[in-house]
């Protein structure tokens, strides 16, 4: 926790808050717009008494970094398997007494319009609510965020996720990779 805080403030970031309170969340991470955003995002939960799990595409989880991954809570999945990568996910939510499941809805690094809705799916299926967190390379902060009131419509939600981010004026490690555009 200590050398997680150190090295934080040794690569200037700034950290706010502190690890969601809840024994079962999902965590938004926003913008992901590079692989360097888990680490520094590893390094604040950790920093703050937290442990979180995230979905990593599979092709990470080669020697000697897969165990590493692993560690770090990354939880391999085949991609080509978009809506049994959910069905897997709620159960996984299901299955465990505490968990903090970080997810970006971006679903690449790459520059997207559409983001993704698993997120609001397996909230909406499992009852536990939903974090905007963010890694603010612009201003090198970090944090869980606010909580998210998740209504019905996925859509309508994601919209108003980019407003949040859009108005915050969150920026990624590659700005030009990130979009609040809908």
């Amino acid at each position: 926790m200590k050398f997680s805080k150190f090295l934080l403030r040794i690569l200037g970031w700034k950290t706010v808050g502190g690890a969601a309170p809840e024994n079962k969340c999902i965590i938004i991470g926003a913008p992901h717009t590079s692989a360097l955003d888990f680490v520094i995002s590893w390094l604040f939960y950790t920093s703050v008494g937290g442990f979180a799990r995230t979905l990593v595409k599979k092709e990470f989880f080669f020697w000697p970094f897969g165990s590493v991954i692993r560690k770090m809570g990354g939880l391999p999945i085949d991609r080509s398997k978009g809506a049994n990568v959910i069905r897997q996910t709620i159960q996984l939510v299901n299955e465990n007494e505490h968990i903090h499941l970080a997810l970006t809805p971006e679903g690449t690094r790459d520059y997207t319009l559409k983001w993704k809705a698993g997120f609001h799916i397996i909230a909406k299926e499992t009852g536990i609510p939903v974090y905007l967190g963010y890694f603010d390379w612009g201003r090198k902060e970090i944090s869980i965020g606010e909580k998210f009131q998740i209504s019905d419509d996925a859509k309508t939600d994601i919209n108003r996720m980019k407003d949040f981010y859009r108005e915050k004026g969150i920026k990624g490690r590659h700005p030009e990779k990130f979009s609040t555009e809908y």
